[in-house]
C-alpha cells in the first residue's frame, strides 16, 4: 500500500517513517512532503493509497490541502493538537494520531486502512487539447510521454497534451500491453516492431509508428524478461 507523509517538521517525518518501516512492511512510503503545495503535486503524480497528514503547517493547513483535492485518498492525521479531532472525523479521516505517536496507536490506525481497489482498465479515453478533442481507443495509443504533471498521448499522428500525470495513467493501463521504459515514457508493446541493444547496453525499441524509444538500463532488464529476450 503506497503512502505519502506530509509534515512541515523533518524530525516528525523521520520518526513516522521509522515507525512504519520497523513494524509495517505492507506500507510503502512513496514520498514525503514538507508543505501542502508539495503534497498536492505528489498526490497528483503518485496517487497514494493513504496520506499521513499533519494539520498545522505554514501557508496551507492539512484541511485546506484536502479541500483542493477532487479525489481524496485515505487520510490519517498526525498532529500535536487534540482540538482538531472532531473536524478530522467530519472530513472522514480514518484516524487521528497525537504526536509523539505511540507504536500501538499507529498499528491500530494502519489496521483500519482499506486495501486499494484496482481501477478498471481503460478501453478508450476522451482527450481534449484546446479546441480539438478525440475519443481514442487505448489500443491506438503507441506512446505516452511525461511532461511534468501532464502527459503527451501519441496516436494516429496526433500528440495532444492532457492534464494527467504519467503515473496516474499507468495505474489504469494493462501492464501486459503497456510497458514503462523509463521515468518519462510508456510504450504499447503491440506497436513494437524491432528491439536492439543500444551502445550503453540498454534496449532501444523501434515502434511501427516510426518512433525510437530508449529504455533505461533497469527497465531494459525487465523488458528482456517480458519479451523473453
Amino acid at each position: 500500500m503506497k503512502a505519502l507523509i506530509v509534515d512541515d517538521e523533518r524530525i516528525a517525518r523521520q520518526e513516522l517513517r521509522r515507525l512504519l518501516v520497523a513494524a509495517h512492511p505492507e506500507i510503502e512510503i512513496a514520498a514525503e512532503a514538507h508543505n501542502g503545495e508539495q503534497a498536492l503535486e505528489l498526490i497528483g503524480k503518485l496517487a497514494p493509497d493513504v496520506v499521513f497528514l499533519d494539520i498545522q503547517m505554514p501557508e496551507m493547513t492539512g484541511f485546506e490541502m484536502l479541500a483542493k483535492l477532487d479525489d481524496v485518498p485515505q487520510v490519517i492525521f498526525t498532529t500535536a493538537y487534540d482540538e482538531y479531532a472532531i473536524k478530522a472525523f467530519e472530513v472522514s479521516a480514518l484516524d487521528y494520531l497525537l504526536k509523539p505517536i505511540a507504536p500501538a496507536r499507529l498499528a491500530a490506525a494502519v489496521a483500519k486502512l482499506r486495501p486499494p481497489k484496482a481501477p478498471p482498465r481503460l478501453e478508450q479515453v476522451f482527450v481534449r487539447d484546446g479546441e480539438r478533442c478525440w475519443l481514442v481507443r487505448v489500443a491506438d495509443i503507441f506512446l505516452l510521454e511525461s511532461e511534468g504533471n501532464y502527459t503527451r498521448v501519441c496516436f494516429k499522428g496526433e500528440r495532444p497534451l492532457i492534464a494527467r500525470s504519467l503515473a496516474a495513467l499507468e495505474t489504469r493501463l494493462d501492464p501486459a500491453i503497456f510497458f514503462r521504459t523509463s521515468r518519462a515514457q510508456i510504450i504499447n508493446l503491440k506497436w513494437a516492431e524491432k528491439v536492439e541493444t543500444g551502445p550503453a547496453g540498454n534496449l532501444v525499441i523501434m515502434l511501427r509508428s516510426g518512433q525510437t524509444v530508449a529504455a533505461s538500463r533497469r527497465q531494459s532488464a525487465a523488458l528482456r524478461e517480458a519479451l523473453s529476450l
